[in-house]
């Protein structure tokens, strides 16, 4: 069985799969009791923009900065999650949900899932491989039909696009607030799952639009893991590696849901905790 693995205060601790784990104009997001401090973003943050080929609707994620990490007295932190400063450069367009079996079945015409879901669930059971094969197929697909320029393609989101997008303005444990008990509007986890996987946009998105960025499925990102967190402009962590990066926790633990939660598998790991969305970007 593949391994997955989460770093801890002072173990780290691997499970089996089946176990899973400058833009021109910027404004400052207004701290609330829930959200907390601010960070800089510019002020189109949120735009829903069109769907592309295979219904896939895309939010305007704008270029900013924030503090990418987790401060040492959140709850559950992990102890590879030290803070340092990010800066994304450029905007995106990320998924405004995962995947879903529907959207991977048009592409790859595959069902790799283990047992009968529905188009609307997240498309799981694949591997970061996988998903790197998708978008790029995805991306050859719209060239050729003329929805995508040559000048545009689609990938996975790098570790701190990530993150950015999932904290969208907001520095608190989740994009909710510290506290828990909200969680449950906004996340599929132990508390209300009913230990199993659920439709996508089902619950309240993140300020930004984007929904189940916390539960659900673990979500594969662009980079290597290390460690220590990569700070900077446009970090995209080690040029090599053994194992890929997760975020966004599962339908089993609320701890694994925070902004910063992180989790690490061989990209080659196929598991039904884990799915993916992807970017759309200008080259």
């Amino acid at each position: 069985m593949a391994k997955i693995g989460k770093k801890t205060k002072s173990v780290k601790k691997k499970v089996a799969a089946s176990v899973v784990k400058k833009s021109a104009k910027t404004k400052a997001i207004k701290p609330t009791k829930k959200t907390g401090g601010t960070q800089k973003v510019s002020a189109v943050a949120g735009k829903r923009l069109n769907a592309n080929s295979v219904g896939m609707e895309f939010i305007s994620i704008p270029a900013g900065s924030f503090t990418m990490g987790s401060p040492k007295k959140e709850k559950g932190r992990g102890d590879d999650e030290k803070q340092v400063k990010v800066t994304i450069t450029r905007a995106f367009e990320l998924g405004k949900t995962v995947v879903t079996q529907q959207q991977w079945i048009e592409v790859m015409e595959t069902t790799p899932w283990k047992r009968e879901y529905g188009n609307n669930y997240p498309a799981v059971n694949v591997s970061w491989n996988d998903a790197t094969k998708f978008c790029k197929k995805l991306t050859a697909l719209e060239r050729k039909s003329g929805k995508l320029s040559a000048k545009q393609k689609y990938r996975l989101p790098t570790e701190a696009e990530w993150e950015y997008a999932c904290r969208a303005g907001t520095t608190t444990a989740y994009s909710c607030g510290d506290d828990e008990s909200s969680l449950g509007d906004y996340a599929w986890y132990d508390d209300n799952s009913g230990a199993e996987l659920h439709e996508v946009a089902t619950k309240k998105p993140n300020p930004w639009g984007l929904f189940d960025m916390h539960g659900n499925v673990w979500e594969w990102c662009e980079d290597w893991y290390t460690e220590s967190l990569s700070g900077g402009d446009d970090p995209k962590g080690p040029s090599a590696g053994s194992y890929r990066v997760l975020r966004g926790g599962n339908w089993r633990s609320a701890s694994g849901c925070r902004s910063a939660s992180r989790l690490y598998s061989s990209p080659a790991s196929r598991d039904g905790y884990c799915g993916f969305r992807i970017v759309r970007v200008l080259l």
